[in-house]
């Protein structure tokens, strides 16, 4: 059974029982579900009410319920986004509320192998709820979903909230010739949310290390991976893929919009070496999957990010090992990298230049040149386009992510902290959804010590990321696109500026690169919220004419 059929299955089985409210925020993973719900409300079945924050959301379906006197449900998508759910949760399983989660997860094979947004969901919530389902990915998921609903209105003791953990594998989306969501939810509208790729696990190999003369070899700097990944690379003569939260982006290695070039140069790629936690590529992603390109993982101690035998790559501990595997570059082959790279760098520079309106490339490139101090990059698109025009020649004092689960909230709050920590005056890069996510992160009690952090708000009026995933395509955006835009886009029209005001933090709007660059020249002292206005509407033709023109200058 695929992922649509079997979300397809829960929302008949929702219908069937009678629940006629669904609160969903907008995520990849839970994406089956999404389009299973607006084909449902598309035929009068369910009511659809869609909240960019998790917890909202849960609290939102609570009330729900509490005003109905029968169960309502939250969806949301892997990784923190669950988590969210704990404090209705336990408020639903004090007050005997039908509350029921509806989580989306990954497949077993990818849990414990460090794919991103993945963690141990099973069992989150512990004893707040009345009953707990893992649904593995393919199997009905009705029998579950009837057990559930059962105990979550008292079948064997009070009402109260369930969970069920439904695991979804790619693809994600229907299918062009799927017939069952044709008429869907093309009509649906506001009256009635990065993925990555994962090798099945595999155990450990010991076998001996190849040969270590003129090596195709890469290494990839993921997120922590620290100094030492480009000191290895530039020993070597290897180039360095590196991501900016893994703070290893400088040296003669680093190349530049690495991830465009993989599809001209990842051919010829022999083996990978892997220095911290790689999650913002599809293209490494894809790499780190080649059962034909011989990888290790550098893993001097234990790491919380994967479980043991979760990962395809050889765990190496020893420098002296790792350099043996890694060997020498090839005549030539680091060369041809940097070539690329300048080229591809040149590429992007005169692009944005002929750009008639700020884009979030634009955005990236200027933080990234004028920021001396410590600078924080929320998920989704931010940290992406960072990733694609940050250059080696400069980097900031510090790059912070949070990765461990990928997730948008709370990220003002922990930028807050890490300015807080050491008195280092701190840049935050977000997008508009990431920002609302954790407004509540630019309070301050009277009193308070205030940290030192500029907030760089990317305000396209929505969820840009999801335009260049699948969910962006002509062909869904054909069937579905009221519904993407609406339960994955999520429009709004908020005031920063009045919000940011409410809070008593300053607030300007630039528009132009000039105006961007001044701002960021200037020192940062206490609390800002710097806002940058885009349209997220042409993201995905601009970011194909990007990769295009790199594709262009760089020779396919």
């Amino acid at each position: 059974m695929d992922s649509i059929e079997s979300a397809r299955r829960v929302t008949a089985a929702l219908a069937a029982a009678g629940i006629t409210d669904v609160v969903l925020a907008p995520g990849s993973r839970s994406a089956p579900l999404a389009y299973a719900l607006a084909e449902a409300a598309e035929r009068g079945e369910i009511r659809i009410h869609v909240r960019i924050d998790e917890r909202v959301g849960a609290f939102t379906a609570l009330g729900l319920a509490l005003g109905a006197q029968r169960p309502a449900a939250v969806v949301t998508t892997s990784g923190t986004a669950v988590g969210e759910l704990l404090p209705a949760v336990m408020e639903a399983n004090h007050a005997a509320v039908p509350l029921v989660v509806l989580s989306a997860d990954r497949p077993d094979e990818l849990r414990g192998t460090g794919a991103n947004q993945t963690t141990r969901q099973p069992g989150l919530f512990g004893i707040h709820v009345r009953a707990a389902m893992d649904v593995p990915a393919g199997t009905d998921p009705a029998p579950f979903l009837g057990r559930a609903l059962a105990e979550a209105r008292g079948a064997n003791g009070p009402a109260g909230p369930v969970h069920v953990n439904l695991a979804f594998r790619d693809p994600l989306v229907p299918g062009l010739d799927d017939a069952a969501g044709a008429a869907g939810a093309a009509s649906i509208d506001a009256g009635g949310e990065s993925g990555g790729t994962a090798t099945a696990p595999t155990q450990t190999t010991t076998a001996a290390p190849p040969s270590s003369d003129g090596a195709r070899t890469v290494v990839v700097a993921g997120h922590g991976a620290g100094e030492l990944a480009a000191v290895f690379a530039q020993h070597l003569g290897l180039p360095l893929l590196a991501e900016p939260s893994s703070n290893a982006r400088f040296g003669s290695s680093v190349i530049g919009a690495y991830r465009l070039l993989l599809e001209r140069f990842g051919p010829r790629i022999e083996r990978v070496v892997v220095f911290g936690r790689p999650t913002l590529s599809r293209p490494v992603a894809a790499l780190l999957a080649r059962t034909d390109v011989e990888r290790a993982l550098y893993l001097p101690e234990p790491q919380a990010w994967f479980e043991e035998g979760r990962r395809p790559e050889r765990l190496i501990s020893t420098l002296d090992e790792l350099l043996a595997f890694a060997g020498r570059g090839a005549d030539g082959w680091l060369g041809e990298w940097r070539e690329a790279g300048a080229r591809a760098e040149a590429s992007l520079q005169l692009h944005l230049a002929e750009e008639p309106v700020l884009t979030g490339l634009h955005v990236a490139d200027a933080v990234w040149e004028n920021t001396t101090d410590n600078l924080v990059l929320g998920s989704s698109n931010p940290i992406r386009d960072v990733d694609l025009m940050a250059t080696g020649d400069w980097h900031p004092l510090e790059v912070y992510a949070n990765r461990g689960l990928a997730g948008i909230d709370g990220t003002i709050s922990t930028a807050a902290g890490i300015a807080l920590a050491a008195g280092i005056p701190t840049r935050l890069l977000v997008g508009d959804l990431t920002f609302l996510h954790d407004a509540g992160g630019l309070l301050l009690g009277t009193g308070e010590e205030e940290p030192d952090l500029q907030v760089i708000v990317l305000n396209d009026s929505g969820g840009g990321i999801f335009g260049l995933l699948e969910h962006g395509n002509p062909a869904t955006l054909e069937r579905y696109g009221p519904a993407v835009e609406r339960l994955f886009g999520t429009p709004h029209s908020a005031d920063l500026a009045a919000l940011a005001e409410g809070y008593g933090v300053p607030h300007r709007t630039v528009s132009t690169v000039e105006e961007l660059d001044s701002a960021l020249e200037e020192p940062i002292s206490g609390r800002s919220v710097l806002e940058v206005r885009t349209d997220r509407a042409t993201l995905r033709e601009m970011h194909a004419r990007v990769k295009q023109a790199v594709l262009d200058a760089v020779g396919h």
